[in-house]
């Protein structure tokens, strides 16, 4: 193998040409990146970065002085892949043709449908890039009323940085608990009870209908670009929530479109095995876009976190450079934390799996405690919020026992 492309310049693409020096790879390697910017952390984006503590320099992935001997090609988005030839095509018909290839794109953040209208109407945001946070940190430092569609992870972080900053903040969620999905219904609905602790509204059980806006905003003053300004988001049942500012928060969606009529198996994303490999040889794939095979559940898994993106690369890289020889090095479970109004939320395990779930230490009306989900008895998942040490021994126990 002489070249490698890797498709992505993120955390994960960064960690995967990483892994190809330090496994002694030395040929050619050329890093893809759909952004002008060098690899940058996303966690503080929609935390520290939007209050000013953290800078743009202070993002950079990139250690001082380092060096992996890369072509950079930043500002380069993929659009599509021959597999014969095995090149992938960029904007601008331009090409870069590789021996292996490690797909590393991530993913996009989902939207809401084209008949709400706020695509239109400045005040709008998503948050997954740089950009997005410069301007909805732009738009927060207006302070006012903001609203956050969605009660996930990243919404529930801008709303508690907003709050932070003295905002007057709503989050409205369709389902009726917040964080069902990755805690089930009992902690999700703990977790989510941050908001009304600090008193930050929250509306669970309905859907947004579209939003209201026109050429000026409420105070008169028209947007520099002419788009008009959001005035309020409209909900399903009628009701009207005014809003200076809108953070859209309903998840994300894997970057794969450039990738259909490639012959890679696509299946909520890049369709792998447990060690990376996907259907067609010397193709890994790695970080948000990749739909892992979990041997210990039976099925497949799109994992869209931090600790994954950087982990997870290792084993990939070593597919790749093996040619897909042995058995694939045990992964941890998914791991994941959240910091919202002052409080440390960690994660680990799948509490899908779980039949049952305990408070084992602390107490979940005072926000800090440890609780353990099973399944017949067995430890499948822990939950800690502001309990760093225990959690910690935890998760060790919950990898130690391949769960």
């Amino acid at each position: 193998m002489r070249s490698v492309a890797v498709v992505g310049a993120s955390l994960a693409g960064l960690s995967a040409a990483r892994s190809l020096r330090r496994q002694g790879y030395d040929g050619r390697l050329v890093i893809i990146g759909d952004e002008p910017h060098r690899p940058y952390d996303r966690p503080p984006l929609s935390k520290e970065f939007l209050t000013g503590a953290v800078a743009e320099a202070d993002l950079a992935l990139e250690a001082d002085g380092e060096d992996l001997a890369a072509e950079w090609l930043l500002g380069a988005r993929a659009t599509g892949f021959d597999r014969t030839e095995r090149r992938i095509r960029l904007a601008g018909d331009t090409a870069v043709r590789a021996d292996g290839i490690v797909i590393a794109t991530g993913a996009a953040a989902r939207t809401l449908p084209a008949r709400a209208g706020g695509r239109k109407l400045a005040g709008v945001h998503t948050l997954r890039t740089l950009d997005d946070a410069r301007a909805l940190r732009d738009d927060l430092a207006r302070g006012g009323r903001l609203v956050v569609i969605g009660g996930g992870f990243i919404g529930a972080e801008v709303a508690s940085t907003a709050y932070a900053l003295g905002l007057d903040v709503t989050v409205v969620v369709v389902a009726p608990t917040p964080l069902a999905r990755p805690l089930g219904e009992t902690m999700g609905g703990v977790v989510s009870s941050l908001h009304a602790d600090h008193g930050v509204r929250l509306l669970c059980g309905v859907g947004v209908k579209g939003f209201s806006g026109g050429e000026r905003g409420e105070a008169g003053v028209p947007t520099a670009d002419g788009r008009g300004r959001v005035t309020a988001v409209l909900l399903e049942d009628g009701r009207r929530l005014p809003a200076d500012i809108v953070v859209v928060g309903v998840g994300a969606r894997p970057n794969v479109e450039w990738l259909e009529s490639s012959g890679i198996e696509l299946e909520n994303g890049v369709k792998c095995g447990a060690d990376g490999r996907t259907n067609l040889t010397a193709v890994v794939a790695v970080g948000d876009c990749a739909n892992w095979y979990d041997p210990a559940a039976g099925i497949h898994r799109r994992v869209e976190h931090w600790t994954g993106a950087k982990e997870r690369p290792a084993v990939a890289v070593t597919t790749l450079l093996s040619g897909g020889a042995g058995e694939p090095g045990p992964v941890r479970p998914p791991y994941f934390w959240s910091d919202q109004y002052g409080v440390r939320i960690q994660f680990t395990g799948h509490a899908a799996a779980a039949d049952s779930v305990t408070v084992e230490e602390g107490a979940a009306d005072d926000r800090s405690f440890l609780a353990v989900y099973r399944r017949a008895g067995a430890p499948v998942a822990v939950l800690g919020m502001d309990q760093p040490r225990l959690f910690t021994r935890w998760r060790k126990q919950l990898a130690a026992a391949g769960a």
